[in-house]
């Protein structure tokens, strides 16, 4: 058995085709068997009865037995009879007068007595079974042509029946043989050429490999491409994704394979499906979708010169861009100490330079006024704020907006208990992304900036409003796009992230940001919920 179960996966392709089309040739031949002997017998049947009734019809109109019948002098029927089933060819004959007496039979079984069967009528053909076997019997009444004493013109006087052999089932087989051969021949060339036609082709259009080594890479294929640590998407010029492994299933969230199903019924952002169907170039562009940021790169796939489709590559880099948000903390916290710094140089400066020149009354006003206008601010975020963290965090954007020039204020109704670290962690991603992009906003026209963060029960809401230059008119939700910036930049990639970001936090908790403009002023408004269970594994901390 374990050599028999070798030898069939080691054939080559046209072997196998060979073997197939002679497997179907004979199951044909087993089909049609039934079918040609049954169409044998009706064929038989129905030309038989037409032509055993002819000859019962013929010898009944026979003058020497209409007239022998009649008038009961049967001298010359038994030779009539004998002489037309002789020119008939037919197996047995039997005339029988009208009460069903034999009169004459060339069979000796039916020589005497009365007919075995009743006889009722003109033109009745059966097929009857007896000891010799089964044959086809025809009946014809025999009428009269003369009148006789008791009988009248067109009586009824006997009756002629004629009976024809059935073939035996080797002689039926014998002449079925020569269609079935035909089949078989026609079927064996036909199969044959095709089967070598067939398995050419197949040979040309899988580049002369045989289907165990065809086999053999799909399986290193699937093993490689679902063994990846990228996410691997691949998109037909029709727009219906062809690959998919199991990395890019789990990135994209799409909770299944979405593998032969058009690019539009696949929830993902916009960016991502110009990039997956070819619509926009990609080298690693990094895109936010389904709660992480991903690396993307996207290459076209050509075979002979012609583009059959994309293949796009993910990465997650979520933990890098948390990485880059923390060291955007930190930057914001070194900017802020430098700019203290500065600030306080320039103070200690002009202190020293009043002393020098005498001044002290106006050195005391001096530090008055800057002492009372730093503790003002400082002392309305503590007021306002519980929470430590978010509250150094707008006490450092406060000596930020000193040195760019910018009106910083506190909204009337912010009021902030204190917060979990979680979620703590994602008001300073928002608040400071928001205040950032307002102060940058409104540095060129030294403008206002307005802050508001309101805490409750269900979580926290923060609304930074500028009079800045507002917003893109043809798409204003372009300023949540990663990359979308309005600054040059050295560095493409550096820049047009804190809106993005800032988006990306809500939404992983549930929550969302939306942008709007109000009596000439551009109006950000974020909610992050409490609850943070729709946060996925990986994502932004």
């Amino acid at each position: 058995m374990g050599e028999t179960a070798q030898v069939w996966p080691r054939l080559t392709l046209a072997r196998q085709l060979l073997g197939l089309q002679a497997l179907i040739v004979l199951l044909v031949v087993l089909g049609a068997t039934p079918v040609l002997w049954v169409q044998d017998d009706v064929s038989f049947r129905r030309a038989e009865s037409r032509r055993t009734l002819a000859t019962a019809e013929n010898v009944a109109g026979t003058q020497v037995l209409q007239r022998g019948l009649a008038s009961g002098r049967l001298a010359g029927v038994a030779g009539e009879a004998e002489r037309s089933r002789t020119n008939a060819d037919a197996t047995y004959l039997v005339v029988t007068d009208a009460d069903g007496n034999v009169v004459y039979s060339s069979d000796p079984t039916r020589a005497d007595g009365r007919l075995g069967r009743v006889v009722t009528g003109a033109g009745e053909v059966d097929v009857v079974t007896s000891d010799a076997g089964k044959s086809v019997e025809a009946s014809a009444p025999v009428y009269a042509r003369e009148e006789a004493p008791g009988i009248r013109v067109g009586d009824v006087v006997g009756y002629v029946l004629v009976g024809r052999d059935y073939p035996s089932a080797w002689e039926r087989l014998g002449a079925t043989a020569p269609t079935l051969l035909i089949y078989v021949a026609v079927g064996s060339v036909v199969g044959l050429g095709g089967s070598l036609l067939l398995s050419r082709r197949i040979k040309r259009q899988t580049l002369g490999l045989e289907p165990r080594e065809i086999r053999g890479l799909v399986e290193h294929r699937e093993a490689m491409l679902h063994g990846l640590r990228e996410g691997v998407v691949g998109v037909d010029t029709d727009g219906r994704v062809t690959v998919v492994n199991d990395e890019a299933v789990r990135l994209l969230g799409l909770g299944s394979d979405p593998t032969g199903e058009p690019l539009e019924t696949i929830d993902v952002p916009s960016t991502l499906a110009a990039v997956l169907g070819g619509r926009t170039g990609a080298d690693d562009l990094a895109v936010a979708a389904g709660g992480l940021v991903l690396v993307v790169n996207q290459m076209p796939v050509v075979h002979d010169g012609e583009r059959i489709g994309w293949v796009t590559t993910l990465r997650d880099r979520t933990e890098l861009v948390d990485l880059n948000r923390q060291l955007d903390v930190w930057r914001s916290a070194t900017d802020t100490l430098r700019s203290q710094a500065h600030e306080f140089s320039n103070r200690l400066h002009t202190i020293a330079g009043l002393i020098e020149l005498g001044e002290y009354d106006e050195v005391v006003t001096f530090v008055t006024q800057h002492a009372k206008a730093r503790e003002g601010w400082v002392e309305r975020v503590a007021r306002t704020i519980e929470e430590p963290s978010i509250a150094a965090l707008l006490v450092a954007k406060g000596s930020r907006a000193t040195e760019l020039g910018v009106n910083l204020e506190l909204e009337e109704g912010t009021t902030l208990p204190p917060l979990d670290a979680m979620l703590t962690a994602d008001v300073l991603t928002v608040a400071g992304n928001l205040v950032d992009n307002a102060m940058d906003a409104v540095t060129p026209t030294r403008g206002t900036v307005r802050v508001r963060v309101e805490g409750d029960a269900d979580g926290v809401t923060v609304q930074v409003t500028d009079d800045g230059p507002g917003l893109p008119e043809d798409d204003p939700e372009k300023v949540f796009d990663q990359g979308f910036t309005t600054k040059p930049s050295a560095d493409p990639g550096g820049r047009g992230w804190g809106l993005a970001l800032s988006r990306l936090t809500c939404e992983q908790r549930g929550g969302g940001i939306a942008v709007r403009r109000e009596d000439g002023r551009t109006v950000f408004a974020a909610r992050l919920p409490v609850n943070s269970a729709t946060r996925p594994a990986g994502a932004v901390s």
